[in-house]
């Protein structure tokens, strides 16, 4: 019970605070996205068992029962004929099992492309598990990034008033104008009108992960902030390189597909070969016809042995097929070093973005001490009659601006450490 209720979410001031690796569980549990795909892997496993049922031996059974006509004989030269009386009723019954022993490895090919269809579907339900993972945390990410706006806002709407409650004690003693309060309070309306806009992001972001999540209606998610994975691991590029080598799913899916094309050579070359069967047969019929006059008696014989079948055709008719198949191998071996090119290639421009954010926080960190000093460097000018009404609005808005930007740095290292794991496919 304790686990239970410290695994909940949360609810905060009747939000759902909630954690992304809650979310990545409830996504797994009900995304109708990766149900699909789960459905994709049952039926890719049952095409497996179909596939290996085909090394059973085929047993077939056959019955017939019917009326058989009177017949005629005559000379070669049409001439003499007589009426043959035969009796009527006949029947048929044969009964006919095969056992395939050697088809130039055309059954053990079907298995193995089964197998490889299958594999292809638990790939495409992992790649489509990481695209809904990283949708979310890009949703997750943006409401982060939101809440800390609005939190910043706050402070400078409240900042806001205790400049303007100021004013209106220097008005009261002559030495503050209405106009300065009046442009102030134009500021203040701003701030709460940026407010307004924030807190409805947040609404929409909030309803389409509900939405994805198939979550009850109504529900309100809050971003954990506190709980994001901020450690961020630093590794270097070559490191990331080699996890997205050994993770990223379009690279397995390419040398899948590589693999695939190996077994359809090898089935096309199959059918240049003999094919061998172990060969055993029971027939009981009557009346026996192959005499004249028909003798009207049951007969009942079986045999067995070994069939070879060979189909001549293939010689000139499947190697149009035998090329086409070696033509798609060798695109599908171009196409793994294409995909390796482009992981390759996405790992390297994000990381440098990774490298590049951390500059950038330190750049914004640097830029909200400077602004927080020239705000209150100027604060005490202006109550000094020292500084100009313009001074102090452009002093707020350069704070403003440095701690918003500070917030979108900070969230920027995050989403693209995330977004190295998306790529590497290790969300």
């Amino acid at each position: 019970m304790l686990f239970a209720l410290l695994s909940m979410p949360s609810v905060v001031y009747g939000q759902t605070l909630m954690t992304l690796d809650q979310l990545y569980a409830l996504a797994d549990e009900q995304s109708q996205s990766i149900k699909t795909f789960k459905t994709a892997i049952e039926t890719s496993k049952l095409g497996v068992e179909a596939a290996k049922a085909q090394r059973l031996p085929d047993i077939g059974a056959s019955l017939s029962v019917g009326y058989l006509g009177d017949g005629v004989l005559g000379d070669r030269d049409f001439t003499g004929w007589q009426h043959i009386d035969n009796p009527h009723f006949m029947n048929n019954f044969a009964l006919r099992a095969q056992q395939v022993i050697y088809a130039g490895g055309a059954i053990e090919s079907g298995v193995s492309l089964a197998e490889l269809a299958l594999r292809l579907a638990e790939l495409d339900y992992t790649k489509n598990r990481q695209e809904i993972r990283f949708l979310i945390t890009s949703h997750y990410l943006d409401l982060c990034r939101l809440q800390n706006r609005e939190q910043v806002v706050k402070k400078n709407i409240q900042l806001t008033e205790r400049v303007i409650g100021n004013m209106e004690a220097r008005r009261n003693q002559g030495t503050a104008l209405k106009t300065d309060i009046t442009r102030y309070e134009l500021q203040l309306e701003s701030l709460k009108l940026q407010l307004a806009k924030l807190v409805d992001a947040q609404a929409i972001l909030s309803h389409q992960l509900v939405t994805m999540l198939h979550m009850p209606s109504g529900t309100v998610i809050a971003a954990d902030y506190a709980s994001l994975e901020k450690n961020t691991q630093l590794l270097a590029e070559k490191d990331w390189q080699a996890i997205a080598a050994a993770n990223n799913v379009a690279i397995k899916q390419s040398e899948t597909a590589m693999k695939i094309n190996e077994k359809k050579v090898k089935l096309e070359r199959s059918e240049l070969l003999p094919k061998v069967a172990v060969v055993a047969e029971e027939h009981f019929d009557g009346p026996i016809t192959n005499e004249v006059p028909v003798i009207d008696k049951n007969i009942s014989f079986w045999f067995a042995g070994i069939g070879v079948s060979y189909n001549i055709s293939s010689l000139f008719k499947n190697n149009k097929k035998l090329k086409q198949a070696k033509t798609a191998l060798r695109q599908s071996k171009e196409q793994v070093e294409l995909a390796r090119e482009g992981i390759d290639n996405a790992i390297q421009a994000t990381y440098t973005d990774y490298l590049t954010a951390f500059k950038e926080l330190e750049t914004q960190q640097k830029s909200v001490e400077l602004a927080d000093q020239c705000y209150n460097v100027t604060e005490k000018r202006y109550n000094n009659g020292l500084a100009l009404l313009t001074d102090m609005l452009d002093a707020s808005n350069s704070k403003l601006s440095a701690d918003l930007g500070l917030v979108d740095a900070d969230i920027n290292i995050i989403f693209n450490y995330f977004k190295l794991k998306y790529i590497s496919h290790t969300l």
